[in-house]
């Protein structure tokens, strides 16, 4: 009998488990309008901000879906070199690694959904910008565009 111990709280657990993603998805973080500067013209976007270290671990993960027109910002405070992984993540991301001037540095095109490969920055970043996968090559955006935000000290 105590071999099926493991599995009956595997079984009994599950539905907190499950429930708990829902109530992660379901969490929104406050918003804040993003516009990125490129070869193409400017390009808005409705952004989630990440602050905290826990909301940055949180990311968008358990999310079904995302907006084409919004995104979430990770912002470091200051320059440092970061890694994300696409763990409980859900939908495929583009990562916008942006310096503390905020310049795009690196872009991670179409991270693939729940792996748990790492993906560093290019160097050192102030802040990360997560858009649906897709979105930088259907509007042109490189390295090198200019993203206007408080933060990197310009504003749209």
């Amino acid at each position: 009998m105590p071999r099926f111990l493991p599995l009956f709280f595997l079984l009994a657990f599950a539905p907190f488990f499950v429930a708990r993603g829902s109530a992660q998805e379901a969490q929104r973080l406050p918003t804040a309008p993003l516009t990125i500067l490129c070869a193409r013209g400017p390009h808005r976007f409705t952004t989630e901000i990440a602050a905290t270290p826990q909301e940055r671990a949180l990311g968008l993960m358990f999310r079904r879906s995302l907006a084409p027109d919004s995104g979430m910002l990770f912002d470091f405070k200051r320059p440092q070199e970061v890694a994300f992984w696409m763990k409980n993540t859900l939908v495929p991301l583009d990562m916008l690694f942006v310096d503390a001037e905020g310049r795009i540095v690196g872009i991670h095109a179409d991270a693939v959904p729940l792996s748990l490969a790492t993906i560093p920055s290019p160097g050192p970043v102030r802040a990360v910008i997560e858009l649906l996968g897709g979105t930088a090559a259907r509007l042109g955006i490189r390295p090198g565009d200019r993203v206007l935000f408080p933060i990197f000290g310009n504003s749209p």
